[in-house]
């Protein structure tokens, strides 16, 4: 048997699923909860654009000290152990079965520029959610190559609309779309972590190269280069985009739209800007819930088949892909979106997202401490900006929990003590082992 597997994702395979995971829903309908904000929302891309930033940093280095697959949990269980690898690992998978139903469904609202429709036949919009997460299940079983030249083309597709929106913005620049109301210190020391909370989520996903280590190429060199320009990429066009969309339209306008991309394209080029707008939009989000399919295969692979998930997450079809991983998350996700449209549960679906962002950004922060515990490149010790930067980016994880809210730090919380017996029935002897 082959010891060492093909490695099939590329460099720019690497670049486009950083940017592909991050590049969802989100930005295309964060400019009108920024609205109210003015010119402090650019501040708030900033802060969070610095903190992501100072993140990926964190993966490419410990990804050149140990490019293993799995990502934050591999690096924690280095650094820490099983127990805390484990909980990291549960809570991360967590959040990637929730948000996975997350995109599916605004995939659906998407399109429903196009069949009216999804609007208002639950049982339709429902089926089609479902369909778009079985057949990229379909496309990532098939292989990890498919899933990865997937998820190039639909990059680039999605780019698409957020650099025209930009283009246009900047020609058409309106200073007074970006006035701040109150410009005193008490204001912005609230308004400024306000807009940065409201943009930090946007950002996640900017680990995905550090979890299919296994399967890219040269992986030592890859994926730090791959978390670093995805990552600078991403910022650079949220940033310049929301810029465009604030240009084009006044901040009342903005406020009420549900669709901010698209108007502003309406504004700028007539209906067939706003249509192709909206097709981008739906191209996002499929993209992205393609990158996380991927993953939601991908990490509890790495995790069963160190002992600490259940056996059948390390199964592999054929073709050398984790399909049993990837078909139960389809399963959960499709319960998920049962849940919201046949019972209307649209606040408990909202917090099921903050959860999954609550959830991730636990690993970060592990991660942040664990470039303290491990080693550096051969056997040296860490530098002062190394520490500097890891320390920053484990305040910045607290910080940004804290902005999750009370509520959500509670469940998710509970949720994470909920797979201690998964983790005693799965790996019994390793409590008798630390002992």
């Amino acid at each position: 048997m082959n010891s060492d597997p093909p490695r099939p994702l590329t460099f720019w395979m690497a670049v486009a699923l950083v940017m592909g995971n991050m590049i969802g829903s989100g930005i295309f309908l964060l400019p009108a909860s920024l609205a109210g904000f003015g010119g402090v929302s650019l501040i708030g891309w900033l802060v969070s654009a610095g903190g992501a930033l100072l993140l990926a940093a964190v993966f490419a280095r410990l990804s050149r000290l140990d490019p293993a697959a799995g990502g934050p949990y591999a690096y924690t269980r280095r650094a820490f152990g099983d127990l805390p690898a484990f909980l990291v690992a549960w809570g991360y998978w967590i959040s990637i079965w929730t948000g996975l139903g997350a995109l599916a469904v605004a995939f659906i609202g998407y399109l429903t520029a196009f069949v009216p429709q999804f609007a208002t036949a639950r049982v339709l919009a429902a089926a089609a959610a479902i369909a778009a997460v079985w057949v990229l299940v379909a496309v990532n079983v098939v292989g990890v190559r498919a899933a990865g030249w997937v998820q190039v083309v639909t990059t680039l597709l999605k780019l698409l609309p957020l650099v025209l929106v930009s283009v246009a913005g900047v020609m058409a620049f309106d200073v007074t779309h970006f006035t701040v109301a109150d410009t005193g210190l008490s204001a912005l020391s609230t308004s400024v972590p306000a807009a940065a909370a409201l943009t930090l989520w946007a950002f996640l996903g900017l680990e995905s190269a550090t979890i299919p280590a296994g399967s890219i190429q040269n992986p030592d060199v890859t994926i730090p280069r791959a978390t670093l320009v995805g990552t600078t990429l991403t910022a650079a066009i949220y940033i310049a985009s929301t810029i465009g969309v604030m240009s084009l339209m006044p901040a009342d306008a903005l406020g009420a739209s549900t669709a901010p991309y698209a108007d502003a394209a309406r504004v700028a080029a007539g209906h067939w800007a706003s249509q192709a707008v909206a097709a981008g939009a739906a191209i996002s989000c499929f993209g992205a819930l393609n990158g996380w399919i991927l993953l939601a295969g991908q990490l509890p692979l790495a995790v069963a088949r160190d002992g600490l998930f259940p056996r059948i997450f390390g199964r592999t079809s054929s073709r050398g892909t984790p399909a049993a991983a990837m078909v139960i998350g389809g399963i959960l996700t499709t319960v998920m979106v049962c849940l919201n449209y046949t019972r209307g549960l649209v606040e408990l679906f909202t917090f099921l997202i903050l959860l999954a962002t609550l959830n991730t950004l636990i690993p970060y922060a592990f991660s942040s401490m664990a470039v303290f515990v491990l080693p550096g490149r051969g056997g040296r010790p860490l530098t002062a900006a190394a520490r500097t930067g890891a320390a920053i980016a484990f305040a910045y994880s607290l910080w940004a929990m804290a902005g999750a809210g009370a509520e959500a730090v509670y469940w998710g919380f509970l949720l994470l003590m909920a797979g201690l017996p998964v983790y005693v029935i799965v790996n019994p002897s390793s409590l008798i082992a630390d002992r």
